[in-house]
């Protein structure tokens, strides 16, 4: 055996370490697959204007991103996109969803539309925080 640390991991390998993991926890977790969804917003041209992207598995959707252009942030778009992701999470018959955010982005957004604040990680990456919010979709 030839254990090393290694200071910048290929993608492969950490692709490689992901997809054993993977197949560990669905040998033994009830849930076998995570669904991923997205939305998007194009203009007529196909650009991304805003996008947001999550997973659904078992009760739970876990939002992973979502994005709008600065130029058409306070627009509502950002609403819309979360509207989309939590009807789309419903009917693949999610109860509850899930998501981080990080101090300077969107806590009073989520909060808006009753996501409730679970745990704080203080001095994320130094000086900031990150906040893990739920809401129940049911």
């Amino acid at each position: 055996m030839n254990l090393q640390l290694i200071e910048s991991p290929s993608a492969e390998l950490v692709a490689e370490i992901d997809q054993k993991l993977e197949a560990f926890n669905l040998a033994h977790w009830e849930v076998k697959s995570k669904k991923p969804v997205a939305v998007v917003l194009n203009d007529e041209k196909g650009n991304l204007l805003a996008g947001a992207t999550a997973k659904t598995f078992g009760y739970w959707m876990l939002i992973e991103n979502i994005w709008v252009d600065e130029r058409l942030r306070g627009k509502n778009i950002g609403s819309q996109l979360l509207s989309e992701l939590e009807k789309a999470a419903i009917t693949r018959g999610c109860k509850f969803a899930l998501l981080d955010t990080l101090n300077f982005q969107a806590r009073p957004f989520y909060e808006k539309f009753g996501y409730e604040l679970q745990w704080t990680q203080e001095n994320y990456p130094k000086e900031g925080c990150k906040y893990f919010m739920v809401k129940k979709l049911l």
